[in-house]
């Protein structure tokens, strides 16, 4: 019913940048909270970035000051610009979004993109 697509990410030297993107399609009511997710090998997938659809934001400690995410609600996407990435910023990004389905139960659902790989080197 909904299906979130994300780009941008790739291979960057430690101190570059990159912007990843999200566009959600389907049938979409409204979309409530947008965020970013990471996850490296091994590891547990952890939160990097919220934003709420007033554009309230929250961040993950470790990119506070470094990344920045934003939404465009007139089309249904979010991003998040990484600015001074570092080796550890390595992970698949996962897109996120809470979403009301046109014709669908009440509620907020869900929903989760692909994954984009990004790869800092040192």
């Amino acid at each position: 019913q909904v299906q979130l697509v994300e780009s941008g990410g790739g291979l960057v030297q430690a101190g570059g940048s990159l912007r990843l993107s999200c566009a959600a399609s389907g049938r979409i009511l409204s979309i409530n909270a947008m965020g970013w997710y990471r996850q490296a090998p091994g590891k547990q997938r952890e939160l990097v970035a919220t934003i709420n659809s007033g554009g309230s934001t929250n961040y993950a400690d470790s990119v506070k000051g470094r990344f920045i995410i934003s939404r465009d609600n007139a089309k249904d996407t979010v991003y998040l610009q990484m600015n001074s990435l570092k080796p550890e910023d390595t992970a698949v990004y996962y897109c996120n979004a809470g979403v009301r389905i046109i014709g669908g139960p009440r509620g907020i659902y869900d929903y989760w993109g692909q994954g984009t790989q990004v790869t800092v080197s040192s």
